[in-house]
């Protein structure tokens, strides 16, 4: 009996040791400020992918000597700058030590004087408007800028494919349309092109009189660097009317959601990226592989395992605030703040570095075209700007 007491008593004290382990075990809480739902909800969820995918692969980071868990806090901004403070806000009470997002400039730059406030850093994705890091010391982003993307895209479009008149066309109040519409025109108009601009509403559906007028302009090209809802029913709409000249946009349109709308269609499509599948295969195969064991990210994937330049871009993001952390050697998003300036990492979309705003040094992009026999993105160059 004297045994038996014993031996109890023994596993009594293990389970209570076991309990005080596991609630002394540290976590680490990295934001997500991505949207979920709106016209930008499906490049938000690829994005997000991309940071679940390497949190699988790396649910722990050694910060100033101890292991903690990472866990990553997702806040949804809707796709909208009215929605984006109060997801900003939601982050900032869940006590994150540093922010990654937003798919979206008007979003991230929405959010940006909350995450200033609270003193917590961001680290911006594919955000490229180059407001979301002018002027604050807070905000970090490792994807290329619009007046570079805008600059590549117009470029290709009057020296390769030899337009003299281009059309643009973006969503009216849209910061990231509006933006890289005005980088294209002063980059065409430079080569000696002519540019003719339009807005369209929210929420418009509509696109047939647009299109007219930029057949009727003679356009060499329609750029439309819209959100992936509008791109599909431009791409419709251009197609029933016989559109002959190339659509361009940027990288909104690198998703898999555009491919399926083009495939089967008389229709031809150039776009920017921050990367092309097979550019790191290692990559490509590993999250392929977790795409497909998981039916939830399959679905968010958009129903296949297309691996888009946004997924590969949330996934070397999430590695960097893990270099933040560990350079810290503190969860103190102060800390983090500080440490982020001098932080270096090769990712699968290249090597990053931040300069004196914080913005990533790139100088390179993706121009890639949408395959309709086969529906897939067929590699084109890379471009940079002389």
């Amino acid at each position: 009996m004297k045994k038996i007491l014993a031996l109890c008593l023994v596993l009594m004290l293990s389970v209570t040791a076991f309990a005080s382990f596991a609630a002394a075990e540290e976590v680490v809480k990295i934001g997500v400020f991505e949207p979920a739902s709106g016209d930008s909800g499906a490049g938000g969820k690829q994005e997000t992918l991309g940071m679940q995918y390497a949190n699988y692969l790396q649910p722990t980071v050694e910060i100033g000597g101890t292991t903690y868990n990472v866990e990553l806090v997702y806040a949804d901004n809707g796709s909208s700058p009215d929605k984006a403070p109060s997801a900003a806000q939601q982050l900032i009470s869940e006590g994150v030590s540093v922010i990654l997002g937003s798919y979206g400039s008007g979003v991230s730059i929405a959010g940006s004087q909350y995450f200033a406030d609270a003193g917590i850093p961001a680290i911006g994705v594919t955000c490229t408007n180059p407001q979301v890091t002018a002027g604050n010391t807070h905000y970090f982003r490792i994807c290329f800028l619009d007046p570079f993307q805008g600059t590549v895209l117009a470029n290709y479009a009057y020296k390769e494919l030899g337009a003299t008149v281009a059309y643009c066309l973006g969503e009216l109040g849209n910061d990231y349309d509006v933006g890289l519409c005005y980088y294209f025109q002063q980059a065409f108009e430079a080569l000696g092109g002519t540019v003719v601009s339009e807005n369209f509403p929210t929420g418009n559906s509509d696109f047939t009189s647009y299109i007219s007028t930029a057949k009727s302009l003679g356009a060499g090209v329609i750029f439309a660097p819209c959100s992936i809802a509008y791109a599909t029913q431009i791409i419709d709409q251009a197609a029933a009317q016989g559109v002959t000249m190339p659509l361009m946009a940027g990288d909104t349109w690198d998703s898999n959601k555009v491919i399926e709308a083009a495939t089967g269609k008389d229709i031809t499509i150039y776009v920017s990226t921050f990367y092309q599948e097979g550019g790191d295969p290692e990559f490509d195969e590993g999250i392929k592989e977790w795409i497909n064991a998981n039916p939830e990210a399959m679905t968010n994937n958009g129903g296949n395992d297309m691996v888009a330049a946004v997924t590969a871009m949330g996934y070397d993001a999430y590695f960097v605030a893990l270099e933040a952390l560990k350079a810290a050697g503190s969860t103190d998003p102060k800390a983090v703040n500080e440490a982020l300036w001098g932080v270096t990492y090769d990712g699968v979309s290249g090597h990053i570095v931040f300069d004196e705003t914080g913005d990533a040094i790139r100088d390179v992009a993706y121009v890639k075209t949408a395959n309709t026999e086969t529906g897939a993105w067929d590699f084109v160059t890379v471009q940079s700007v002389e």
